[in-house]
């Protein structure tokens, strides 16, 4: 038994620890957006393992252990993917209109200017199974809120919506969870 010294333990905190390693850009893509850059945290294969190992673990437990993965375009591919690998459980794509080949159906949201699009394949998910959908960030909240949509229209139950980041002051997450769609986010970013 080691000599206890006086000195209090640290525990290690997967949030701060992942906060450590995201980037934030300044003025980028416009002018007063402070970008919060995910690619440190993949490029580091300690700190990747770290940030899957966060959601593996938390899905291994039989009440949130889903069926499938659903990862939202693009940076939701890279993260589902994994954590679908790890759990030994099936990844479908939801994609940016336009780019499935096989019978879809979509979901239009509106962004700030404009609208947009995203497809799942028709035969992505069955009727019943529990799904985590994931992503990179939430912000607004409309890629995730049209992913859930997509996937309630061909009957699976989303148990959770999932993502590194969340931006508070953006209303996606509350947005989010007023609809009714459980949320789990590793990082929380005050300000935008």
């Amino acid at each position: 038994m080691a000599p206890d010294n006086g000195a209090m333990s640290t525990a290690f905190s997967v949030s701060h620890y992942l906060r450590q390693h995201i980037r934030t850009v300044p003025d980028w893509p416009a002018p007063g957006v402070q970008f919060r850059d995910i690619t440190p945290l993949l490029q580091n294969p300690q700190v990747f393992r770290v940030l899957i190992d966060a959601f593996v673990h938390r899905y291994m437990d039989p009440a949130l252990r889903p069926d499938v993965v659903a990862g939202l375009d693009a940076r939701g591919f890279i993260l589902g993917s994994v954590v679908a690998y790890e759990l030994n459980v099936g990844f479908v794509p939801i994609r940016k209109k336009g780019k499935l080949p096989f019978t879809t159906v979509e979901e239009t949201y509106e962004l700030e200017y404009g609208s947009a699009t995203v497809e799942l394949h028709t035969d992505a998910v069955q009727r019943g199974q529990r799904v985590l959908l994931i992503d990179d960030l939430i912000a607004t909240g409309g890629t995730m809120l049209a992913g859930w949509r997509l996937l309630q229209k061909l009957g699976a139950h989303v148990t959770e919506g999932a993502a590194i980041v969340e931006l508070p002051e953006l209303g996606g997450s509350a947005r989010l969870t007023a609809a009714g769609l459980p949320l789990f986010t590793l990082v929380t970013f005050d300000g935008h």
